[in-house]
């Protein structure tokens, strides 16, 4: 079928009432950003649509740029004809007739919204399903079951006819639920998580806490590959705060209490990340944590874990299974990167019995014994270097954007 325009839907946030119109405006404005080379486009907003005129551009390349953009339901590719009656059972007529493969069942479904119209939506059905049966005398109508659905909308600026739904990826425009940070391993977890959080409106800025010398390089250059992926997903700027924890987590290993290492490690990062968090506007702290999937993950390991700060703590895969989570990071395209055997500073150190069910007071008797602990995080939150990752740039070039914002 030839492609005039393609109808936009939006997602969940069209039931925000008062605010409908904001979320309306920023997913305009994320349509923009994302199409920006396309330059023929010409980019319209209707009431709960966005209508692309494509002026000869790819629609293969648009819509597979379209399916990735949070806010956005579902779009299709339309005919936009007059609204007349005989102009829309033509059009009709020529949408079927240009489908891949021919049916043997339709159906039509009618939406007025214009109501000077002059035929009501069930006339209409009879009017253009009619027309089309007497030019394709083999195919059958079917209200319940249909090959194929033939969708016409009559609305003030015209009629919009179409068959094809293309599901896109839902959720809220990206920065219209508030500002997070997420802690970025180089895991298969977090990066789903970054994505599910930016698929609800959040807008984030990524920490990862490295151990160098003992974590290499290349695990550094993983991160930030990974940074790279969900900067991409939203066309926007994104930073990365790499947080040396060298010092803190050998002290960890000096306290005789090899079970509560990733107890320890974990409650001091999340301190880190609230102080970094408060300092970049954000008010959430968003991890990869899977009920159950390790020792730090057990709902006692969390509380105790979680008690240490009192922004938040967003955990969008909380009750996901691994599989599932391996699924989703396949669909996104970080897994491959995600599963590089470069060690992240989380996995140098476990001990071989983790404890499952630490106990607060015991855990924080043993931090009052760790020296220098306050100062330490106060350093390694001061040495904080911050990369700034630009989309559509190599992965290497992200070491010359240093932002020296603390």
């Amino acid at each position: 079928m030839k492609v005039d325009m393609i109808m936009v839907r939006f997602g969940e946030y069209t039931i925000k009432g008062r605010n409908r119109g904001h979320f309306e405006k920023r997913i305009v404005e994320q349509v923009r950003r994302m199409l920006r080379p396309f330059v023929a486009l010409q980019i319209t907003r209707a009431f709960g649509r966005i209508y692309i005129t494509l002026n000869g551009e790819s629609y293969e390349l648009i819509s597979a740029k379209l399916k990735h953009i949070f806010g956005i339901m579902s779009f299709s590719p339309v005919r936009k004809c007059a609204s007349e009656l005989e102009t829309i059972r033509e059009t009709a007529l020529e949408v079927m007739a240009a489908l891949p493969r021919k049916p043997s069942t339709f159906k039509v479904t009618m939406r007025r919204v214009d109501k000077s119209f002059p035929h009501d939506s069930q006339e209409m059905n009879h009017l253009v399903g009619g027309h089309v049966l007497r030019a394709m005398p083999d195919l059958k109508v079917n209200v319940k079951q249909p090959e194929v659905e033939l969708r016409i909308e009559i609305q003030p600026e015209g009629t919009y006819v179409f068959s094809e739904v293309v599901p896109a990826a839902g959720g809220f425009p990206y920065g219209t639920n508030g500002k997070a940070v997420l802690l970025l391993s180089g895991g298969i977890d977090s990066p789903v998580a970054g994505y599910l959080a930016m698929r609800k409106g959040l807008e984030l800025e990524a920490i990862h806490f490295h151990s160098f010398p003992f974590t290499s390089e290349q695990a550094k250059q993983k991160v930030i590959t990974l940074a790279q992926m969900l900067a991409e997903m939203n066309g926007v700027p994104f930073k990365l705060h790499m947080v040396s924890f060298t010092e803190i987590q050998t002290s960890f290993t000096q306290c005789n209490q090899d079970h509560l290492i990733i107890t320890l490690m974990r409650r001091a990062m999340l301190r880190i990340a609230e102080r970094l968090a408060e300092r970049s506007g954000a008010i959430g702290i968003v991890t990869g944590d899977s009920l159950g999937q390790v020792a730090s993950q057990t709902l006692p390991s969390m509380n105790v874990i979680g008690r240490t700060v009192e922004l938040p703590l967003l955990r969008p895969l909380i009750t996901t299974d691994k599989n599932d989570i391996i699924r989703m990071a396949e669909q996104i395209g970080t897994y491959e990167t995600s599963i590089l055997p470069f060690e992240d500073c989380c996995t140098l150190f476990i001990p071989k019995s983790p404890s499952t069910n630490p106990n607060l007071n015991v855990v924080r008797k043993v931090e009052s014994f760790v020296p220098r602990l306050d100062e330490m995080i106060e350093e390694a939150i001061a040495q904080t270097e911050t990369l700034v990752i630009t989309p559509g740039e190599s992965p290497e070039t992200a070491k010359a954007g240093k932002d020296d914002w603390f």
